[in-house]
């Protein structure tokens, strides 16, 4: 048996004829760029969030560098982060010219250890950026209560979380602004890049709309104005005529081009309609997981009380990795490794100056954890084999199955 880390075209099997409906119609309406696609899927994923804005742009890392800068951080600024996360999070914080400030994480939850927050600002901290790492949401109760007291901003990376809920609240709706990516293999997924960003803020919402757009039009204007303290008589945010706007001639702001097209809006909007039975299927699917591996050496994923993750990856965590994920390929089962570096150790950051042994916990776990096949149309037939594999390696390594302590 053959079992691939994620089936995209199982899914795309499932909703195949509204997929290629949904193409189809904007093949055939001749608007390709912010049309009625992009519309309709911002004010959706804007309800479903629970937040009053969404604004698509071209990718997850475009949402964070355009949430920072349209939060005014910039050079020489100091943002607080995780380094157990995926590239772009510290990378978007670099590209507007501020420093990331790698604070450690949990061993149980993979996220930011929000009671080391404190011991790393200064007086250049402007914000911090909590990643809702693997579908699980950061403590964002503590993290809100430190933002509040030092006056610093909240970027949530909830690029892989989509649909989570921290007591009863999404993701994406708790912060100053957040960002979601809908690269092929998140739990919502293009059929290519995309991102978005929501907020609450009515400030923040003009400054993005017209920072992905070249800071040009009527957007532009409106931001221009917001941002130097003009009042004039409110007007349309966006123009969003693409084959002639003569609007986009005038700039007012050094921005971006950043822009969700048609065809995926179209096509995220089809599998939006699907996202919680999707994240519910995946939630079902872990459950199984926790069940039939609870008495193997394995320490499994730890769900916060009152968080309500999506599982974008089931984590596991083994000191014998390497062995176990590469006997599982032998049998035909494929497993990531998620992250073999931590960002403090990459070699990108070098000038920050950290060595090994600054953040024990992310240099632990990146020695250690794994993830197994998990999305919606996975089977329980294919579960069992991944399953049974497991023991099959236990057995053999019984010998071995000591687990190192930190």
């Amino acid at each position: 048996m053959t079992i691939p880390l994620l089936d995209l075209q199982k899914q795309y099997n499932s909703i195949k004829k509204e997929i290629d409906a949904a193409i189809k119609n904007v093949l055939s309406s001749g608007q390709y760029i912010m049309g009625p696609e992009v519309k309709y899927f911002e004010q959706e994923v804007a309800q479903f969030v629970g937040c009053k804005y969404a604004i698509s742009c071209a990718n997850g890392t475009d949402a964070l560098v355009l949430a920072l800068h349209a939060l005014g951080i910039g050079k020489d600024d100091e943002v607080i982060t995780t380094p157990f996360t995926f590239f772009a999070t510290a990378e978007a914080i670099s590209r507007v010219g501020a420093i990331p400030v790698f604070v450690d994480v949990r061993k149980d939850t993979y996220n930011i250890d929000s009671s080391k927050i404190e011991n790393k600002i200064t007086s250049k901290t402007k914000a911090i950026i909590p990643v809702h790492i693997f579908g699980q949401p950061a403590e964002m109760d503590s993290i809100v209560a430190i933002a509040e007291k030092y006056d610093l901003y909240i970027v949530e990376d909830a690029c892989q979380a989509i649909g989570a809920r921290y007591k009863g609240q999404r993701v994406g709706s708790i912060g100053d602004i957040a960002c979601f990516s809908f690269f092929p293999t998140k739990n919502l997924g293009a059929f290519g890049d995309g991102g978005i960003i929501t907020t609450n803020n009515e400030r923040l919402n003009k400054i993005v709309r017209a920072l992905r757009m070249h800071g040009s039009g009527n957007a532009g204007k409106n931001a221009f104005d917001i941002m130097n303290g003009i009042q004039e008589e409110s007007q349309e945010i966006e123009t969003r005529e693409t084959i002639y706007n003569p609007t986009k001639y005038y700039n007012y702001l050094i921005g971006y081009n950043s822009r969700l097209d048609e065809i995926q809006a179209a096509i995220l909007r089809v599998k939006l309609k699907y996202l919680e039975q999707w994240n519910a299927m995946r939630r079902q699917h872990a459950i199984y997981y926790n069940e039939k591996l609870k008495n193997t050496s394995l320490i499994l994923p730890e769900v916060l009380t009152d968080a309500d993750s999506v599982y974008h990856l089931y984590i596991l965590q083994t000191d014998r990795r390497d062995e176990i994920v590469s006997y599982l390929k032998q049998k035909g089962i494929s497993a990531g490794i998620y992250y073999p570096v931590p960002l403090h150790l990459q070699k990108a950051y070098e000038h920050l100056g950290y060595s090994k042994g600054d953040l024990l916990v992310a240099e632990y776990l990146s020695k250690r954890t794994f993830a197994l096949p998990l999305y919606p149309e996975l089977t329980k037939e294919e579960q069992d084999y991944i399953v049974g594999v497991i023991y099959e390696f236990e057995k053999l390594n019984t010998k071995h199955n000591s687990q190192c302590t930190l």
